[in-house]
């Protein structure tokens, strides 16, 4: 049977296996297996692949593949195309994100300068060992932040990607075909209400949902134990596709945590730990400027709410070892944006002495470590966490907070919301348009933070299932639609962008699945 992959495509699957992790493990089960006097020379290839079958590397192997597979869509651009067309094919979008970038740069060194701070500075021996006693609880004694202010905050984004347009296409179209009422003026492909509804087939209202038919008021056994008793052979089988597909209806709670690992194919071992360890020496070794803008950062969103508070200590333990992880920057192979550089003092301007800051090219902004604290409620290990945390942003969140064409960027969901909402509720959309409410100004930093810190926490985590398990963004922007929707009786009674912004400041009431069941099926 031909294969749909292209030679390119699979020579660099075959690149990536030789060098991760489970490639040195296989040779090292390999070389188990010849040396058993059970195998035969004459059929050895055949008895070595049989006894790693039997002993769970096929499996292992199965799911390594599957994850780069969902990490590295097959792209439909030819093999001759540069690499910053495969990042991003749209010229204007390349531009507009690459003087964002600049920006956020100017912002971060002009802070430099007026508080005449390094943006690394190696630290003092009695500092790092001070820092290393108390790693557990770093919330105690953090730096001076008085004078230290977010690089840049979710509506300060919002106003670039108002700005943004295709210098080709004429927004004044006298025939009128194309007229959009919202902010983001950019004809781009989106995805129909049809196709969501296709693909999120399995949330429609007559299949029985984790979050709606697990409630206190309905008996246990009528869904929730038959969930939990599939939820363990799911996770006896350890294939990733098998997880994934069972999240789809949601995760319980009790499951939540091994499930998520499956599907993001995390199995912490010994290595990863050195590895973690390492990232948390050079934290105790140099201090960053960085650092200083996630301790501010957890202090003013995390330290501030009630549900996340308490894991103060445990953000800063995922969050500044992450700053180090170069890891990270393999991300940028997919991503519009390009890791941040800096130059060794006196060398402004010579490559070879530039280099990426921080270390692992994100530049952290206003609201941040929301990305991590949902998860803190279902790792207790920091270990396990921050590998969970770095699967999922290097997966999906990188794509909330750059400039790009991507279906499952922050420019196509904030199209594809203000689309939805003009289609399926046009007197709301225009009544709140005519008081001065722009509805995207208020959704957009639902979505820019995955709605992490605007919903319940356990609503938050029962809307990531589904992100992972459709590997798809696209929620996001439906439950945002679905949300005016239910609201819409007292968003019609509104003067103002003040008082429609009061209308839905709180949302941890909200049930989202539900929401969602009726945003998308109930029309």
């Amino acid at each position: 049977m031909e294969s749909h992959f292209s030679p390119g495509y699979v020579q660099n699957l075959l690149q990536s296996l030789k060098s991760s992790k489970i490639y040195t493990d296989l040779h090292n089960a390999a070389q188990t297996e010849v040396s058993k006097t059970s195998v035969r020379v004459s059929e050895l290839k055949k008895g070595v692949q049989s006894g790693l079958a039997a002993s769970g590397w096929e499996k292992k192997l199965r799911n390594e593949i599957y994850q780069y597979l969902l990490s590295h869509p097959v792209s439909s651009h030819p093999q001759a195309t540069p690499a910053e067309h495969l990042k991003e094919p749209l010229l204007y979008l390349r531009k507009a994100q690459q003087a964002w970038e600049k920006r956020i740069l100017k912002s971060l060194n002009s802070m430099c300068t007026e508080l005449n701070i390094p943006l690394a500075r190696k630290r003092p021996e009695k500092e790092q060992k001070e820092l290393a006693g108390r790693w557990t609880e770093l919330g105690i004694d953090g730096p001076d932040l008085t004078q230290i202010r977010p690089v840049y905050a979710p509506k300060d984004f919002l106003e670039v990607i108002m700005c943004l347009q295709n210098p080709n296409y004429n927004a004044g179209d006298s025939s009128g075909t194309y007229t959009l009422w919202g902010l983001v003026q950019l004809p781009l492909k989106l995805s129909s209400i049809n196709r969501l509804r296709l693909l999120y087939s399995d949330m429609a209202i007559n299949q029985c949902q984790t979050g709606v038919d697990d409630s206190s008021d309905i008996p246990a056994d009528m869904f929730d134990s038959d969930r939990v008793k599939l939820g363990k052979k799911v996770l006896q089988a350890e294939h990733s596709p098998i997880a994934q597909e069972y999240a789809k209806k949601g995760c319980p709670v009790s499951l939540r945590e091994d499930l998520w690992s499956q599907i993001l194919g995390i199995n912490v071992d010994e290595f990863d730990v050195l590895y973690y360890e390492q990232l948390k020496a050079n934290v105790i070794a140099h201090d960053l400027l960085v650092d200083s803008l996630l301790y501010k950062d957890v202090k003013l969103t995390a330290t501030n709410d009630d549900q996340y508070f308490v894991f103060e200590d445990f953000l800063y333990q995922i969050l500044l070892p992450f700053t180090r992880d170069t890891e990270v920057l393999s991300h940028f192979a997919r991503n519009s944006a390009s890791p941040p550089k800096s130059y060794i003092r006196g060398k402004l301007g010579d490559e070879n002495f530039s280099v990426v800051y921080p270390p692992n090219g994100v530049i952290p902004f206003h609201g941040f470590a929301m990305y991590v604290a949902p998860l803190c409620y279902l790792y207790k290990d920091p270990v396990k966490l921050y590998y969970a945390f770095r699967a999922i942003y290097t997966r999906f969140f990188f794509r909330l907070h750059s400039i790009s064409s991507h279906p499952q960027g922050i420019v196509c969901l904030s199209l594809l919301f203000e689309n939805l909402l003009q289609t399926h509720e046009a007197e709301l959309f225009f009544y709140l348009k005519s008081v001065g409410c722009q509805p995207l100004k208020i959704a957009f930093k639902w979505l820019v933070r995955a709605f992490s810190g605007y919903l319940s926490s356990d609503q938050v985590l029962l809307l990531w299932d589904r992100i992972l398990a459709y590997n798809s963004l696209e929620i996001l922007s439906v439950l945002a639609v679905s949300i005016f929707s239910f609201r819409k009786t007292n968003l019609l009674k509104v003067q103002s962008y003040n008082a429609a912004e009061a209308v839905l400041a709180d949302l941890t009431t909200l049930q989202v699945i539900p929401l969602i069941q009726l945003s998308l099926f109930s029309k």
